[in-house]
């Protein structure tokens, strides 16, 4: 029997024409999304669902009511995660980091244009808010050779005549992250360079309900697919010949299987590979009755950043008395700095108070309390102590920001350390944890 593209791409009539996000309920649709795994396990867990078409219109007026309370004519951004928030847009995202080939103009009368892969203009057209597309962003070596001037004054240029036509005599243009050459002309002509970044950061730190509830399936997806990793940990480990490596790609692979997008580092190690931390994970094998401890900082399910740490220990017998005095006080430490977040709490009162580490975890300290945590890790940022810098983050909590609480016991000279960290959402009246993983019962001493 014959089947045709035509046939195969029609929805099935006994379905609705939508999922429940508000996406297009067809097999073949360009836009990227959760998989039916996914909504299947939301839908056992009681999650409600995002609508996508409400969060694009909140982050847009976001950003643009950003651009007027700050008097500038427009917004230039060209980070990817930047162009994720304002147009919910996807392009070949960690390639584009280090090659930047796309750019969205945000003007503050709304109008909002994007500068896309000459090859791949249809990724963009599924969002009406991107009111025009473009090419012509590029000018990196690689792609412009000696040429990168010429094609920055071009680009320059249709910045230019959209400003006039959008911003009218407003010169005052924020630019995220740009080439040296597209700085320098758009400067050339006129235009008084701002700094992108803060606007982004400060618009992007307040959540909508669509982007709390997107964040609350983002982290399930992802806690799901830490129960695979530590499941097939508990398995691989004893019977010999399990890599760090081979714990991580359970990760990988499970926030793939649920339409997650990739994992920003590779944090994950064992053994005496743990002290000191941010030794990225490897070929070592794991031995019986040592420690595993990890950072997901995985970009999950709708773009969303699930950031939370755990430490286990794996094996048959006891682990020692000295990690279960420290995985206590990580606890003591996060739990502290947890009771602390409610609106009105300034920065500065998050850095100076709340629960003190031991002399002997001090010196490999983890290098903030807290931070922000969206589309990526965010602004703002809770150093320790000695870390703060007057005038930095003179900001407080509002409803809507959500935090992530670290922890980091690793004792100097030591042979292990305990990572551990969850993700906070900032409420009316106080706030919530998202994260709903279990601690280790052994490392309690449990």
């Amino acid at each position: 029997m014959n089947e045709f593209h035509r046939d195969r791409r029609k929805i099935d009539p006994t379905r609705p024409d939508r999922l429940g996000d508000g996406t297009p309920n067809d097999n073949d649709r360009v836009e990227i999304g959760p998989t039916q795994l996914a909504f299947g396990e939301w839908e056992a867990a009681g999650l409600a669902l995002p609508n996508l078409e409400r969060m694009r219109d909140y982050r847009w007026k976001r950003l643009t009511q950003g651009l007027i309370d700050r008097g500038y004519g427009g917004l230039l951004m060209f980070d990817p995660l930047n162009i994720r928030y304002a147009t919910d847009t996807t392009n070949m995202q960690l390639w584009n980091t280090h090659n930047p080939f796309r750019a969205c103009l945000l003007c503050a009368d709304g109008h909002m244009v994007m500068w896309e892969y000459k090859n791949s203009p249809f990724l963009v057209t599924f969002n009406p808010l991107v009111k025009e597309l473009r090419s012509g962003a590029t000018f990196f070596y690689n792609s412009t050779g000696d040429k990168g001037r010429e094609a920055a004054k071009a680009f320059a240029g249709q910045v230019d005549e959209l400003m006039r036509e959008h911003a009218g005599s407003n010169r005052k243009l924020a630019v995220d992250k740009i080439m040296v050459h597209g700085l320098r002309a758009l400067e050339a002509i006129g235009f008084s360079v701002e700094e992108g970044e803060e606007v982004t950061e400060r618009v992007r730190a307040i959540k909508g309900p669509d982007e709390i509830l997107a964040m609350r399936c983002a982290h399930h997806a992802c806690e799901t697919g830490v129960a695979e990793m530590e499941r097939a940990t508990r398995h691989g480990v004893p019977l010999g010949g399990m890599s760090e490596d081979d714990i991580w790609a359970e990760l990988h692979k499970a926030n793939i299987r649920r339409g997650g997008e990739w994992i920003e580092t590779r944090l994950l190690a064992s053994g005496p590979r743990t002290n000191p931390w941010f030794q990225e994970c490897g070929p070592r094998i794991v031995q019986n009755n040592e420690i595993v401890a990890f950072d997901t900082d995985l970009i999950g399910a709708y773009g969303f950043c699930i950031d939370i740490s755990r430490t286990w220990w794996v094996g048959d017998q006891r682990p020692t008395n000295a990690m279960v005095s420290a995985f206590h006080h990580g606890l003591d430490h996060i739990r502290d700095h947890q009771a602390r977040l409610k609106p009105g709490v300034s920065i500065k009162e998050l850095v100076f108070g709340g629960h003190k580490l031991d002399d002997q975890y001090w010196k490999q300290k983890y290098s903030c309390k807290m931070h922000g945590v969206g589309l990526c890790d965010e602004w703002p940022y809770v150093t320790y102590p000695d870390g703060w810098t007057e005038g930095a983050f003179d900001a407080v909590l509002e409803p809507g920001m959500v935090l992530c609480a670290e922890a980091l016991i690793s004792p100097e000279g030591g042979d292990f350390s305990i990572k551990l960290e969850d993700q906070i959402l900032i409420t009316e009246t106080g706030c919530e944890n998202l994260t709903r993983y279990p601690f280790d019962e052994r490392l309690m001493g449990i």
